[in-house]
């Protein structure tokens, strides 16, 4: 099996391995006790603190250690809000953000009697400057004022950086402080400054799964939202795990050094993916810029493909990949990143690249993904066309065409329209009714992608018997 899923976690790294298991030895006991055995723990832990402090560009006594990535998320929201919640109760979070973020955003409002707005975002991903300026300034003009802002360093799906400077100046400028996770990017690129509240994920960087980070600067309100205790500052309850930390620490220390040399390596071969797979494989949409992105992340979407059956066929091919499809098993609606970039989301595949990651591994996945995605599509070649002429309005009318999808997941209604769109004459127009929230991505897609005019949607409403309470119908106008 070839390894494409980093992005959701690594092998602990070899550095990081060793760390760990030298640690077991010294690191096993409670590093707050003042007895011998402690002593040797907490040097252990302030060494890993220091480590970390250094690659993430904050102090050592402004670093704590949590039980996860997410963990260091939810405090991170948490106590931001509940420390800034005098200053603002909006908690301004980008809609690209980690579920956790804006789990904890929806939560952390809830608590304070505020309320969470999502920034909308481009179709590469990236947070929108006016729609933020335009929060800011509402705040300033004497709308509710914004606790913080929340973006991530990079997107974990389709790989795009976020202009962290950039907002950090415009909060800075109105008294907002940013919250940035960065679980994407820790320890394959340097974050960049500006940041109030950090959160990282060591499993993302090669360190054993278990330890998250979390970073809040001097100065910053912040105020811990749940049971306190006397460890970490009281911002991470629980004992700590001196040896997994001191793990993480080390991986993050040795694949910072090398992130630049690995990340050259990594760009040459995302590229190529990115080059390619249009080529090889028909009807397919990569996402995410093209440029400005995390090294090793690779997104596209297949059209007529379920997630799932694609997952499940370059798994059988040997490889291990993810999927932010609406159609995988874990979930029944659109990936929240792609519906929020407004791109498609069926037959969704994000290629992550490890580490260690060999170029013959990369060539032997382009080679194993046409056929792949053929036995991802069943019965899904569109129709010959059968009629070609431009005809009358009148003749127009009448020859529109109903495709009833309800009740049918993507990719489903995509392909029925695909198959019958053939045969209705040029200019006409196919009503679309479906109640797989996919579609409201998947139809709009489909006509950007095959040059057919998407003409909008409307509730269907409940007068047909087979109608949802969220049914639509989507008009599309055959072009050619």
């Amino acid at each position: 099996m070839v390894y494409f899923d980093a992005a959701n976690g690594e092998p602990l790294d070899p550095a990081g391995r060793e760390a760990y298991l030298a640690a077991l030895d010294e690191g096993w006991a409670g590093p707050e006790r003042l007895y011998r055995e402690g002593r040797r723990a907490r040097m252990l832990l302030d060494a890993a603190r220091e480590a970390t402090a250094e690659v993430l560009g904050c102090r050592a006594d402004e670093l704590v250690f949590t039980t996860s990535g997410t963990a260091a998320a939810h405090h991170g929201v948490l106590g931001l809000a509940r420390g800034r919640a005098r200053a603002g109760r909006r908690l301004a979070v980008s809609a690209v953000e980690h579920s956790a973020v804006l789990h904890a955003a929806e939560l952390a409002a809830q608590r304070i009697g505020g309320e969470r707005v999502l920034v909308p975002v481009d179709v590469q991903g990236r947070v929108r400057p006016d729609a933020l300026t335009e929060l800011l300034e509402g705040a300033d003009a004497g709308a509710s004022s914004l606790a913080f802002l929340a973006v991530q360093s990079a997107n974990h799906e389709v790989g795009t950086r976020q202009p962290v400077a950039e907002l950090s100046r415009m909060c800075a400028e109105h008294g907002v402080p940013l919250l940035v996770d960065a679980a994407a990017s820790l320890g394959r690129e340097s974050v960049p400054a500006g940041w109030s509240v950090l959160a990282g994920s060591a499993r993302k960087w090669g360190g054993p799964a278990g330890v998250g980070v979390l970073a809040v600067r001097k100065g910053t309100r912040f105020a811990a939202d749940w049971p306190e205790d006397e460890r970490e500052h009281g911002w991470a309850p629980g004992p700590v795990n001196v040896p997994a930390i001191l793990a993480a620490a080390t991986a993050l220390r040795t694949r910072s050094a090398r992130a630049t040399e690995v990340a050259q390596i990594q760009r040459e071969l995302t590229a190529l993916l990115r080059a390619r797979i249009p080529q090889i494989v028909p009807e397919v949409e990569v996402v995410g810029d093209p440029d400005d992105r995390l090294p090793h992340i690779l997104t596209f979407s297949c059209l007529y493909a379920s997630g799932e059956a694609l997952l499940l066929e370059l798994d059988r091919a040997g490889f291990s990949v993810s999927s932010g499809s609406s159609c995988t098993a874990s979930t029944l609606t659109p990936s929240h990143v792609l519906e929020a970039m407004g791109v498609l989301s069926q037959g969704n595949i994000r290629v992550s690249l490890p580490w260690d990651v060999r170029r013959e591994d990369v060539e032997s996945f382009l080679d194993a993904l046409p056929a792949a995605v053929r036995a991802a599509r069943p019965d899904a070649e569109p129709a010959q066309s059968a009629v070609r002429e431009t005809v009358s309005s009148d003749e127009i009318s009448a020859a529109a065409l109903e495709i009833d999808a309800l009740g049918k997941l993507c990719p489903l209604p995509v392909i029925e329209l695909s198959k019958r769109i053939g045969n209705v004459p040029i200019g006409a127009v196919v009503r679309v009714l479906a109640d797989d929230p996919a579609a409201r991505l998947d139809i709009p897609a489909w006509c950007r992608m095959t040059g057919q005019d998407f003409l909008g949607a409307e509730p269907l409403g409940d007068d047909r018997p087979k109608s949802a309470a969220n049914a639509v119908a989507y008009s599309v106008r055959r072009r050619d």
